[in-house]
């Protein structure tokens, strides 16, 4: 895809806000300046003039800065380099490493630099995201500063924290970085997706399928309408809920493993301490005990011999707040496989977290400095590993059973173990035997689940489990990618590739045709005709356009459904096959498009700047910038339709990256014969007639005399834009000609099939 040009768009003002000479001359003397203005923020969710993901534009007032860029203010370049040491990585303009900073000691201007510290402060608080741009707006200081955001919010707040932060800096004021980054951290955790779904959403991109998160968590929607897929987290929408159900009880679990050959422990649930060490008693020590539900293995306790070892560790696994689980003790060492349909994706091996003692500190302290201090810890479920908490009562245990307490100091070389489970740190994914990731596959399937996290503990993962008397101890839905992701040792797998690839298998792209047609307020009909087409072609139809909200035959509301809430509305409808969207140039530029791309994009005339002026849009030349957009979204299998006789309509051509299909009035104009001596398509009028043309071929297709009000002189175009997008979703010409002759305008009457 190409990225918009703004200077193609004619929203700048040219240049790359270099200083003028009589600016980089001024001084600040002692001046204080005034704080820079946000006058409104937008967040243009879909494909918009600037780029083709979600952004926040902020029109912002520089005020008295305009005369005044970076390398006029003293100390401005010390403040924003030492309060933000990693502006180093933003390669700006000049396109290298440290390029921003060039630009701010030479000099440029505070809109400028606000785009770049407000994309950090988002790169800080963990959302990294690269592109910014900054524009003038034809009124003097007044500029528009973009940049790409995962979450409006975070967004807002970035740009805020930017105009303070840089304000600071520029008036010699403190400023507390530390705690601005921490507030956005602390919303982006809240509010954006968690790794395990963002990996897969990530995939999915990378495949060309869209994405809509549907909620305030991780339930996301992957594809369009009838197309679509739904993932939560590590769930699918084929994740059954009985599978899921049985999983959970993990009795459940091992009794329909062991019917199937899969080798599990022995097991019983105990619901006192005394019932914990009888059932250990009859299984035969050393066992395992642990809560029937937890995760990150929190309350399990392993190689238990004795029977204070056992009812100390059912004390513990009872605090997770569950049903305890005594088993049978399976030597080895844990490793967890992830199951992706009838694969395995990924395989971990886990490892015992040990301190080792230098003569001064206490276990305690040891554990503060060299454990939890591993980036791979923290309490929140984007770390994959836990914070070993010094009142865990497994940890409590597991010093008693070494004769030491958390006070306990570890003589020089002396090495104690602080944490024995759910250290899943080293990938052994392409060490798995053949024999074991059968019986991974086929464990996954015995419970349902479509994607499972598979608790094995064996010796040596390279060999065939029975021979090795491993075991299954666990199967979980839902399970934490981010072991695969974030291994310690070893390289992360594609585990979102992985779980996209099953869902949609054989490449499918998880969309449905959709058309997004732009004309100058005159375009209801060509829209409606596009959908009784599809309609007709059998294909349960969405259609919003400045008429209303239709499903079909059914009108869902009355008045425009231009923006962007109605668009998503329709893709997020399971029942939709197909979809038109009719947009307009204010909808582009105070939303953006409703989709990402689409099969075809139909530009029918080139509206003028009436009444955009409050959008900093004056100028008729500013306009071919933004209907562009609706080009530059088609597919490279997709196609522009245009209007051969507008010129302007015409020079977009430049910009699809799939086919161009031209219609017009007149079938002898150079424009359509030059097009067509390349061998392209068109659709022309011939009095009453259409005929379909491709190269020096021409498909007489029908006489609107025929058809009633398609008759009417200014219906003409827009029953050629319709036609030719039809044709250049495949639609054959007779089903074409059929469905023009049966339409009705009234949108009610739309066929349905």
């Amino acid at each position: 895809m190409r990225r918009i040009d703004q200077h193609q768009a004619g929203l700048a003002s040219g240049g790359e806000l270099y200083p003028s000479t009589c600016a980089a001359t001024a001084t600040r003397q002692g001046r204080v300046f005034a704080d820079i203005v946000i006058r409104r923020m937008t967040h243009l969710r879909g494909p918009n003039v600037w780029t083709y993901r979600a952004v926040i534009e902020a029109v912002v007032d520089i005020g008295g800065l305009e005369d005044f860029p970076s390398n006029t203010l003293p100390g401005f370049y010390d403040r924003l380099a030492a309060w933000l040491p990693g502006l180093i990585e933003h390669r700006c303009s000049v396109g290298r490493r440290g390029g921003f900073l060039m630009r701010l000691r030479d000099g440029t201007w505070a809109g400028h630099i606000l785009e770049h510290v407000a994309l950090e402060l988002q790169t800080q608080a963990g959302m990294k995201t690269g592109f910014g741009k900054a524009r003038m707006t034809g009124e003097r200081g007044v500029y528009k500063v973009v940049i790409r955001t995962r979450d409006e919010a975070v967004g807002r707040l970035a740009v805020e924290s930017a105009r303070d932060l840089v304000m600071a800096a520029i008036n010699d004021r403190p400023f507390d970085v530390h705690a601005a980054i921490a507030r956005l951290t602390g919303m982006t955790d809240r509010r954006c997706l968690g790794p395990s779904t963002a990996c897969i959403v990530d995939a999915a991109s990378e495949r060309g399928i869209p994405s809509i998160r549907l909620n305030g968590g991780n339930l996301v929607q992957l594809g369009h309408g009838a197309a679509q897929r739904r993932i939560w987290t590590a769930e699918t929408d084929c994740t059954s809920a009985i599978a899921e159900g049985i999983s959970r009880d993990k009795e459940l679990t091992k009794q329909l493993l062991s019917a199937a050959g899969v080798p599990v422990p022995e097991g019983r649930t105990a619901e006192t301490a005394e019932a914990a060490w009888q059932a250990a008693e009859c299984i035969g020590l050393p066992v395992v005990v642990k809560p029937s539900d937890g995760n990150h293995a929190r309350g399990v306790s392993l190689n238990l011999k004795t029977r204070a070892e056992v009812m100390n560790a059912f004390t513990a696994a009872e605090k997770e707040g569950s049903e305890v689980i005594v088993e049978r003790f399976i030597p080895g060492r844990e490793h967890r496989l992830l199951v992706v349909g009838d694969k395995v994706a990924a395989a971990t091996r886990g490892e015992i977290t040990r301190v080792n003692g230098d003569g001064r500190s206490t276990i305690a302290e040891l554990i503060a400095a060299h454990v939890n201090t591993d980036p791979r810890r923290g309490q929140e479920e984007q770390f994959p590993l836990d914070i070993v908490r010094l009142d865990d009562p497994v940890l409590l245990l597991l010093l008693q059973r070494q004769g030491l307490t958390a006070g306990s100091v570890l003589a020089r070389g002396q090495v104690a173990e602080v944490q024995r489970t759910g250290n899943m740190a080293i990938d052994v994914t392409e060490q798995v035997h053949p024999d074991i990731a059968e019986q991974m596959a086929l464990a996954a399937r015995v419970v349902g689940l479509d994607i499972a996290g598979i608790d094995l503990v064996v010796e040596d993962i390279g060999q065939p489990l029975a021979a090795q008397g491993g075991a299954i101890v666990e199967v979980n839905a839902g399970p934490s990618l981010l072991m695969h992701l974030k291994p310690a040792v070893g390289r992360a797998q594609p585990v979102g590739e992985a779980i996209v690839a099953h869902m949609f298998p054989s490449g499918a792209p998880g969309r449905v045709p959709v058309v997004g047609l732009l004309g100058d307020g005159q375009s209801p009909l060509a829209a409606r005709l596009i959908a009784a087409l599809l309609q007709a072609h059998g294909h349960h139809t969405a259609l919003a356009c400045s008429d209303g909200l239709f499903l079909g035959a059914r009108q869902l509301s009355k008045g425009s459904a231009l923006g962007y809430e109605a668009g998503e509305r329709m893709l997020i409808n399971r029942m939709v096959q197909a979809a038109v969207f009719e947009t307009s140039p204010r909808h582009i530029l105070t939303e953006g498009l409703p989709y990402d791309r689409c099969q075809v994009g139909v530009v029918m005339a080139m509206p003028g700047p009436d009444g955009l002026a409050d959008l900093y849009v004056t100028e008729a030349g500013q306009m071919p910038g933004i209907v562009r957009t609706q080009i530059d979204v088609v597919l490279p299998q997709g196609a522009a339709v245009l209007n051969a006789d507008d010129p302007r309509v015409l020079e977009l051509a430049a910009y699809c990256d799939g086919e161009v299909l031209l219609y017009s009035l007149d079938a002898r104009g150079k424009a359509v014969a030059d097009h067509l001596g390349r061998k392209g398509r068109a659709v022309l009028a011939r009095g009453s007639a259409i005929a379909l043309a491709h190269g020096a071929h021409e498909q007489p297709l029908i006489d609107l005399a025929a058809t009633g009000k398609l008759t009417q002189r200014d219906a003409r175009p827009q029953v050629l834009a319709a036609v030719a997008a039809a044709w250049a979703l495949g639609l054959p010409a007779d089903l074409i000609r059929c469905a023009l002759l049966q339409f009705d305008q009234p949108p009610t009457a739309l066929p349905v099939h």
